[in-house]
């Protein structure tokens, strides 16, 4: 304790000083002389050595929680009181965000989809149709309405039915939204039925050879309050051919939510219209205590924002520690989803740091302008400057770069399908390291970024703790730049 209360002494004496040289130039200083000044002491003053104290504590956490801190468990409860207490005590305006996740489903009888008019006919349960797990009870009868349907089906799967908001330009409120199965995530589409006012949801197969049966199907995500159902491809094809067509959709079931809460922290100073976000998920999986998935990431933007406590920075940034990230990114999507548009507008960026001390490591950059030409397009304009900042601090440092596709595994995604422009460091996962990688960055090609990925042994032996070191400075160096300057980001 003794050492902390000197290095933070040290680090107040040495934002004084510089904050008299800067102001006592000639020429006021500028935002970009301010931000390299900044950027240099912050990176000086966040250590990988601190950032693995932070990691320590996490590892006492799960040890004293059955060896995990997952969501819903005493383990991240106790990780989230730690991350908030140390932001409180430094002090940042500190929120405990409320968002829901599945504890229990339970399937208490066979459903009901029965056409009521302009005829009558009875769909047979657990076999024409199944509960769309993990719907809520509800029982309604209402008309079908059918959301940007491809029929006939091509001959490979296409149908974007539901995965665009604009697909439910003109859906009647209090309908039952009769959607096709196809290129985007079921959760997509469920939630954008909700949101379009949905009173049930009717998901069908595709229509394709091996698309065409209804079956068990679990999403493991709640997304909408209203019932809802999977059925075959006739079924939604019948439906869709007759327009008009009035069913009863009835589930019986009962779904009980648990609570659990990003922590959010907010600095005193800087322009609230002009945010920047810093995030990191905080629960780890059931199966260990997630030293490096994700108590990396959790541990270097906590490291960097109580050490940026006095910056008197000119624009917001908001740290948020995300909750429930491993059974569906719930932290940060139902964030996402509670801010108005107004609240989306005042975030300029945002940046995730999401596994960043892989054992078997590559510095990995999200591809804002899509240069590697693969899989998921560019960023939202923004995210190219992003990616080419955080590449720039490791070119000063001599360090080679990769890029890493934004696949939507990590809370990014629900900033960038709202047109906030993101970007971030990632050191691998269960992926294969390549021999163009060693050659990079050393360690074994043919081997997993990290063995222990998703597994117990993800715990304090873990991590690298030369990555872990380096992508702290960088966070660091990113972190302070925008706190001061946004000006390269549309």
């Amino acid at each position: 304790m003794l050492i902390h209360r000197r290095k933070g002494a040290v680090g107040v004496a040495a934002i004084v000083a510089t904050l008299a040289l800067v102001f006592a130039q000639p020429t006021p200083a500028s935002a970009s002389s301010l931000d390299d000044v900044f950027a240099k002491l912050l990176v000086k003053q966040v250590t990988g050595a601190h950032a693995k104290e932070h990691l320590n504590a996490l590892q006492a956490i799960a040890n004293k929680n059955g060896g995990n801190r997952a969501a819903g468990t005493s383990g991240y409860r106790a990780s989230r009181d730690y991350v908030a207490n140390k932001l409180r005590k430094a002090g940042y305006k500190v929120t405990l965000d409320p968002i829901n996740f599945i504890q229990n489903w339970t399937e208490n009888s066979p459903p009901t989809l029965t056409q009521t008019a302009p005829t009558s006919k009875v769909y047979i349960p657990n076999e024409d149709f199944f509960t769309f797990q993990p719907s809520p009870a509800g029982d309604v009868t209402a008309q079908v309405q059918a959301v940007d349907l491809t029929l006939p089906p091509t001959p490979a799967p296409t149908s974007t039915s539901g995965c665009e908001t604009a697909d439910f330009n003109g859906f009647v409120a209090g309908r039952i939204a009769l959607i096709q199965r196809g290129t985007c995530a079921f959760a997509t589409k469920i939630r954008n039925a909700g949101f379009a006012g949905a009173s049930g949801i009717i998901v069908f197969n595709e229509g394709q050879p091996g698309r065409t049966d209804a079956f068990a199907l679990d999403i493991g995500e709640w997304r909408a309050g209203i019932p809802m159902v999977f059925a075959d491809f006739a079924v939604g094809n019948e439906l869709a051919a007759n327009p008009g067509t009035t069913v009863r959709l009835k589930v019986d079931a009962t779904l009980t939510l648990g609570t659990d809460h990003n922590v959010i922290a907010e600095t005193r100073l800087g322009n609230p219209r002009n945010v920047v976000m810093v995030g990191a998920h905080l629960d780890s999986v059931p199966a260990g205590p997630g030293i490096n998935d994700n108590g990396s990431g959790t541990a270097a933007i906590l490291e960097t924002a109580l050490q940026m406590k006095h910056f008197p920075v000119r624009n917001k940034v908001r740290f948020a520690f995300w909750a429930a990230e491993e059974i569906g990114l719930l932290g940060s999507d139902q964030y996402v989803e509670g801010l108005s548009a107004a609240e989306r507008d005042r975030i300029k960026l945002y940046l995730n740091f999401d596994m960043i001390a892989s054992p078997n490591y590559a510095y990995k950059l999200y591809d804002g302008d899509d240069s590697d030409a693969v899989g998921s397009p560019a960023g939202p304009p923004g995210s190219a400057q992003i990616e080419q900042q955080l590449a720039a601090f490791f070119a000063r440092r001599g360090l080679a770069t990769v890029g890493t596709d934004f696949d939507g595994r990590s809370d990014y995604g629900p900033f960038i399908a709202v047109g906030i422009p993101a970007g971030g460091i990632f050191t691998g996962a269960e992926g294969i390291k390549t021999p163009e990688e060693q050659a990079l960055f050393g360690g074994t090609a043919g081997v997993a970024y990290d063995i222990c990925y998703h597994l117990a042994c993800d715990t304090i032996s873990n991590p690298n703790l030369t990555a872990l070191d380096v992508n702290a400075d960088a966070i660091a160096d990113s972190v302070a730049r925008f706190a001061f300057n946004t000006s390269a980001i549309p």
